[in-house]
């Protein structure tokens, strides 16, 4: 089955690549290429996706290094950004963590469908959002995450145990869960510190997360990326970037690096997503207040 979802994983990667290949020459033949700092937006791609890998996700930290470095990204876009520009190296992390993590497959396939299903429905509402409401969206996408991340490197997070599966009303629970995460996902908030979160409550092992989650963000991300490409709603020249410099930051963590004292890391994250999510948000309500001014 395992194979199955492989095959299922290249398709999805061709269909995408045929769409934003197609959309990105299109654009760049009418001149009208986003304009952004070629070596900022590779090194924050090869960053982010290095600990990425690691387990400590992209999406906040790049919001961040947007708004730090002044990548040239607008908030509206970031949500494409995030999506489009990661798929290829979370593909890469999918293949590589279920090829070494055992995880029993009708829940891994189960979770994965639902991840996809639930960004694919979630995409078509995100893409069409305002800039204000992008930013009230992610400014509360991110705090969540920050919470989650907090109550995880506190030890709060409860649950866990040594299941590689699930059955019965956990499996369904599961299966709503991703379902829930794949919709979020489009909106910014990465999938990994809430799917830790649930496998955690489920009961499964710890180390089951990281095949189940980097798998479903590869199912879902190019299902959701079309979306994206297709509403034009998203930064092209960014996006590939990213991508292609995100696939080497994600082979280094794997096969150069492999582990790394992770916690005063994990706490500077945890800071930079709240600072991020305070910073939207009152982004969000300025942009607000002067809208109301015009009026």
């Amino acid at each position: 089955m395992l194979n199955f979802v492989r095959v299922i994983w290249a398709i999805l990667m061709a269909f995408y690549y045929y769409v934003f290949i197609k959309d990105y020459k299109q654009v760049k033949a009418a001149g009208e290429l986003d304009e952004v700092s070629v070596p900022k937006v590779g090194v924050v791609g090869a960053i982010t996706n290095f600990f990425d890998t690691l387990g400590i996700g992209s999406f906040a930290p790049t919001v961040a290094f947007n708004k730090f470095l002044k990548m040239g990204v607008r908030d509206k876009d970031l949500p494409g950004l995030l999506n489009v520009g990661d798929t290829l190296p979370v593909m890469c992390e999918a293949v590589i963590f279920t090829t070494v993590i055992e995880v029993e497959p009708v829940t891994l396939v189960t979770m994965l469908a639902a991840s996809a299903i639930g960004s694919w429905l979630g995409a078509g509402i995100i893409s069409n959002m305002d800039e204000t409401k992008i930013q009230k969206v992610m400014g509360f996408a991110l705090l969540v995450t920050g919470i989650l991340m907090t109550l995880s490197a506190l030890n709060l997070m409860p649950g866990g145990g040594e299941a590689i599966g699930l059955t019965g009303g956990k499996l369904i629970i599961g299966i709503v869960g991703n379902f829930i995460l794949g919709a979020l996902m489009t909106a910014g908030i990465g999938l990994y510190a809430p799917c830790m979160a649930l496998v955690y409550f489920l009961g499964m092992s710890p180390a089951v997360a990281f095949p189940i989650m980097m798998g479903s963000c590869a199912t879902l991300m190019p299902v959701c990326s079309v979306k994206f490409i297709k509403e034009g709603a998203y930064p092209r020249k960014a996006s590939l970037l990213l991508g292609l410099f995100g696939a080497i930051g994600v082979f280094i963590a794997a096969y150069i690096v492999k582990s790394l004292p992770l916690d005063i890391l994990r706490w500077l994250v945890i800071a930079v997503i709240f600072y991020t999510s305070i910073s939207m948000l009152i982004s969000a309500n300025k942009d607000k207040g002067s809208e109301e001014n015009e009026k």
